[in-house]
C-alpha cells in the first residue's frame, strides 16, 4: 500500500511541471499581440506615402513598448532598419530613407504607422512592422509590399476632368438658365406686341406731353402768320 501511495505521489509530482508548462504556454497565447498591416500599398513619385500598421495588445501601453520598421529591397535578403520607437521617435539617419521617414501613428490608439516623403522608384520593396509591449511580446510580423510608380497621362486626365466638373459645369448651368430666362422674356414681349397691350401711365403721359408740345408749336406758327398779315395790310394803306 505504501508503495502504491508512493507511486501515485510520484506520478503527481511528474505531472505538475507539465501542467505548469501548459499554463505558461496558455499565458503566452493570451498575451500574444495581434498586428495588422496593408499587404500591398501603391504610391506615386514625389507624393507622400503612408504605411499603415495597427496592433492590439492585452496589456496597457507603457514606456517599454517598442516599434521597429524594416525595409528589404526587391530580390534581396538584406534588411535595413528605417524606424525605431520607444517613448520617442527615432527615424533612420542613414541609408536610402534618410530624413524621409516620419511618425504617423499613435501608440495609445494602437497605431504604429509611418510615412515616406518624396518617394522614388528606388523605394519599391518589402516593409515589415514589429511591435512589442512587454510582457506581451509574441506576435506575427506582417509584410507590406510597396510599389511606387509615375503618374500616367490617364491619371492626370482624370484630375483635369474632375476639375472641369467642379468648375465649368456649374458655370455652364448658370449660363443656360440665364439664356432660357432671356428667351422666355423675349417671347413674352413678342406676344404682347402682337396682341396689343395697354400702355402704362408713364408711356401715356409721355405721349400726351408730346402732343401738347406739337399743338403749342402749331398755334405759335399760326399766330406769327396772322401778325405778318396784319403788318402787310397796314403798309398797304
Amino acid at each position: 500500500m505504501q508503495l502504491a501511495r508512493g507511486t501515485v505521489g510520484g506520478r503527481g509530482c511528474a505531472l505538475f511541471p507539465l501542467l505548469s508548462i501548459l499554463v505558461v504556454q496558455g499565458a503566452r497565447i493570451v498575451l500574444s499581440l495581434e498586428i495588422s498591416a496593408d499587404a500591398h500599398v501603391r504610391g506615386y513619385v514625389g507624393e507622400k506615402i503612408k504605411l499603415k500598421c495597427t496592433f492590439k495588445s492585452s496589456s496597457d501601453v507603457t514606456d517599454k513598448l517598442t516599434i521597429d520598421w524594416t525595409y528589404r529591397p526587391p530580390s534581396s535578403s538584406r534588411t535595413e532598419s528605417i524606424f525605431h520607437y520607444q517613448s520617442f521617435q527615432y527615424p533612420t539617419t542613414a541609408g536610402t530613407f534618410r530624413d524621409r521617414i516620419s511618425w504617423a501613428g499613435n501608440v495609445y490608439k494602437g497605431d504604429a504607422s509611418i510615412s515616406i516623403s518624396n518617394p522614388t522608384l528606388k523605394d519599391n520593396g518589402t516593409f515589415s512592422c514589429a511591435v512589442k509591449n512587454p510582457p506581451d511580446v509574441y506576435h506575427n510580423i506582417p509584410l507590406t509590399e510597396l510599389t511606387v510608380t509615375e503618374r500616367g497621362f490617364g491619371t492626370m486626365l482624370s484630375s483635369v476632368a474632375l476639375l472641369s466638373i467642379l468648375v465649368f459645369v456649374p458655370s455652364a448651368v448658370v449660363v443656360i438658365l440665364l439664356l432660357v430666362r432671356m428667351g422666355r422674356k423675349a417671347t413674352g414681349v413678342q406676344k404682347r406686341s402682337r396682341s396689343g397691350y395697354k400702355k402704362s401711365s408713364i408711356e401715356v403721359s409721355d405721349d400726351t406731353d408730346q402732343e401738347d408740345s406739337n399743338d403749342c408749336m402749331t398755334r405759335l406758327c399760326v399766330r406769327c402768320a396772322e401778325c405778318l398779315d396784319s403788318d402787310y395790310e397796314e403798309e398797304a394803306y
